[in-house]
């Protein structure tokens, strides 16, 4: 499908409304009350479909200051976010460059998301690592101020060496999973020798043991993957350091593309893709070689100013001005 439409007609408004609707969060920011229009109470997205040729309708109410209700085929969720294990669906936007040319932060939250949909039964462990070592860190600061002693510590630190372990397997296993197709799509776009670099090691009690004192003067865990990054490269080159914008664009587009591949194949749907504004950038050659991958992917939802941005004719194509969608 493809969505077109003059700036600031409402083509990324569309897009956001398919993401909160499946995920039960926007990709732009975690404050709902943005997401309702102004001057309305209230926000409401409808949608209907087939998930593996099963019936899928989803309700979701936003309402400032109150909790997201949403409603899977009539039965309500405990909470909006459960749609994620309902429907899979991989987002770009211009701002996702942040994965490749922001900072380890941006990297570990989007490779810990991907392992987190790649290995459902394991989503939780980054949270609750970082829970672990937020405790840590707390137990720390107790420790420096004289409130407590060193062997409130420990415990803690026996937590942050095993979910640390845990999290450091997890990650490898999802960025090997993941180089292959990473590689694959992007020599198709036209980014030759990419890859993805993960060397960690898991967290020891004994290691974290051997830093305390230094740990302790600084109030902070200074040893585990919460300080981890992983490499995005091209031919040998850090793309964070020595790549373009349009090379840290189609970086970022192929991971997408590569895990699509991955959540397909892993069934039982290939996930919703929501490609805003990608063809932009693009030259001939790259939005043909992109178009011809997605004919395969299942339903995807691609924004562009004008219908000629893609190089063949969509399934179906939505025009977007203000206020409506024809």
């Amino acid at each position: 499908m493809l969505a077109v439409g003059e700036n600031g007609a409402g083509k990324t408004n569309l897009l956001e409304s398919l993401h909160v609707g499946t995920q039960g969060f926007s990709p732009r920011t975690r404050n709902d009350a943005q997401l309702v229009r102004f001057g309305a109470e209230a926000a409401r997205i409808e949608l209907a479909g087939d998930r593996a040729g099963t019936k899928l309708e989803v309700e979701l109410t936003l309402r400032p200051g109150d909790a997201k209700r949403a409603r899977v085929n009539g039965a309500a969720l405990r909470a909006a976010e459960q749609l994620r294990a309902e429907v899979s669906t991989l987002v770009f936007t211009p701002d996702r460059l942040v994965v490749v040319k922001g900072g380890p932060a941006a990297r570990r939250a989007y490779f810990d998301r991907t392992l987190g949909r790649l290995f459902p039964a394991r989503a939780g462990v980054p949270a609750e690592y970082a829970a672990s070592v937020a405790q840590r860190n707390a137990a720390l600061r107790r420790v420096a101020i004289g409130a407590s002693s060193r062997d409130a510590v420990a415990p803690w630190t026996e937590r942050v060496a095993e979910l640390g372990s845990a999290l450091v397997a997890a990650r490898a296993e999802a960025i090997d999973l993941l180089s292959p197709p990473f590689a694959e799509r992007a020599a198709e776009l036209g980014l030759p020798g990419a890859g993805l670099l993960y060397e960690a090691v898991p967290p020891t009690a004994e290691a974290l043991d051997s830093r305390l004192d230094e740990d302790l003067d600084r109030g902070t865990t200074g040893l585990g993957p919460h300080l981890d990054d992983v490499g995005i490269a091209a031919e040998g080159r850090d793309l964070r350091r020595f790549g373009s914008q349009g090379e840290q664009r189609l970086a970022v587009l192929s991971l997408l593309l590569a895990e699509a591949q991955l959540l397909a194949d892993r069934g039982p749907a290939p996930p919703l893709l929501l490609l805003d504004d990608v063809l932009s950038e693009l030259d001939e050659r790259r939005r043909r070689a992109l178009a011809e991958r997605l004919a395969g992917a299942g339903q995807t939802l691609i924004t562009a100013t004008g219908a000629s941005a893609l190089p063949f004719e969509p399934s179906q194509l939505v025009e977007v001005v203000p206020g409506s969608a024809q």
